[in-house]
């Protein structure tokens, strides 16, 4: 008589104690996300009269702004991906805005973006030699390369722009601008872009909501804007479904056992490092097409959100998306001068304070759910005593976010295992 040894699946210990597994958003889950957004937003907006919530020129501000932050994300996101740490997006930003300003007022806005990407390469390209040929602390190589480039666009500046008799001083140049560029086109969906404008300026609950929003989305849109949108969509196909990012991000994972596999660890570092650089130069240009002139200073601390916005998309293009557009929208309002609107908005994150109390209430976190209960009632508390902000909280808007969301984001977080390690070819022999 056999006797069976192999106990029933479900006696087994490990059946009883499940593995908790990470929730993924599907898409059913996202455009939910995305309803009860545009409901809270119509709703703030009827019950402060804050009008420039939803209105289409603030998503146009926000877009504009958006764009130049998503791009340094991105380019963070391609670099970290293969286990470089790129804390000098800011410089590289600035070595594409100047080369832009250098190049587009005698060649035009596409030449300028042209000469971005390559000024931003060359800073990747420094990045890469530096920290992976050379195996110096990625840490230090990105911080020295913005020191670096602050003090080179300002030399540089200086002498080109700026020069007694130089052609660029007689064209409006000086030590701290560039001569103007003309314009970058824009296109503009006719008929559609009238109905919208006709539709959000009637106030309606919720319809004139998406109508605003949904207008930025087809008037007087940059190229550069349509641009990035297709380096998005490029990143995410090329990084996760191709077999170059599936090499790309073996390195960021385990270089020794890509390397073991036959994959050249140090050729896809170098690839994504530079195209990192690129892409924060294109963000870099952004800025100096979109107001026509190269100015000191001009990036203005935009490199690291966008380092912000990766860690909080979760180094996925994505999360880098959406994270771009919270910054963006909270840039924008400072830009617009929204002190009635941030005002409005304390009201809406006490909500959301509420909300995540709750949250963590149920998840067994009793401390912070008091600590989020007890924001939610001081800024409840502010917005009742007041009509407006001071106008200095609404200039440090766009960083108290990113504060905000990566202390929030920060339990989800999940980077490449290998990023920051210095990787020496043959070191797993």
């Amino acid at each position: 008589m056999s006797t069976n040894l192999t106990a029933p699946v479900d006696q087994s210990p490990h059946h009883h104690k499940p593995k908790a597994s990470r929730a993924k958003l599907s898409y059913p889950k996202v455009l939910l996300i995305i309803s009860g957004s545009l409901i809270l937003l119509s709703l703030l907006r009827v019950i402060t009269g804050a009008n420039n919530l939803t209105e289409s020129g603030q998503y146009t501000a926000a877009l504009n702004a958006a764009v130049p932050i998503g791009l340094a994300g991105l380019g963070g996101l391609w670099s970290e991906r293969s286990g470089v740490i790129n804390i000098g997006l800011e410089g590289m930003m600035m070595l594409g805005a100047f080369s832009a300003g250098a190049v587009g007022w005698q060649h035009g806005p596409w030449a300028a973006a042209a000469a971005g990407i390559v000024g931003g390469a060359l800073g990747g390209l420094l990045h890469a030699v530096v920290t992976v040929t050379f195996g110096v602390d990625h840490i230090i190589s990105g911080v020295a390369i913005n020191i670096m480039a602050l003090g080179l666009t300002q030399f540089l500046a200086k002498l080109w722009f700026g020069a007694d008799g130089s052609a660029a001083a007689a064209a409006g140049g000086n030590d701290k601008q560039s001569p103007p560029m003309p314009d970058m086109p824009t296109f503009t969906v006719p008929g559609l872009s009238d109905w919208l404008y006709s539709i959000e300026h009637h106030h309606w609950f919720l319809v004139s909501d998406v109508a605003g929003i949904l207008g930025s989305l087809v008037t007087n849109v940059s190229w550069l804007t349509l641009l990035t949108v297709v380096v998005f969509v490029l990143s995410f196909f090329v990084l996760w479904r191709s077999s170059f990012g599936l090499r790309l991000r073996s390195c960021g994972e385990g270089p020794i056992a890509a390397e073991s596999l036959g994959v050249n660890v140090y050729r896809y570092k170098y690839a994504a490092v530079i195209v990192s650089g690129a892409l924060a130069g294109l963000g870099g240009a952004f800025l100096a097409i979109y107001v026509h002139i190269y100015q000191d200073g001009q990036t203005g601390g935009r490199g690291y959100i966008g380092l912000a916005t990766m860690i909080f998309g979760n180094w996925r293009p994505g999360g880098v998306a959406m994270g771009a557009g919270l910054f963006g929208f909270m840039d924008a309002l400072q830009l617009r001068g929204g002190g009635p609107t941030v005002h409005a908005l304390l009201l809406l994150l006490a909500v959301l304070l509420v909300g995540l109390a709750v949250w963590k209430l149920r998840a067994g976190q009793r401390p912070q759910a008091v600590i989020s209960v007890v924001a939610a009632v001081l800024l409840a508390v502010w917005y009742a005593t007041t009509d407006t902000v001071p106008l200095e909280i609404v200039g440090v808007a766009p960083y108290i976010a990113t504060l905000l969301v990566l202390s929030l984001a920060s339990q989800r977080l999940r980077p490449p295992k290998a990023i920051g390690k210095i990787y020496r070819r043959g070191q797993g022999k």
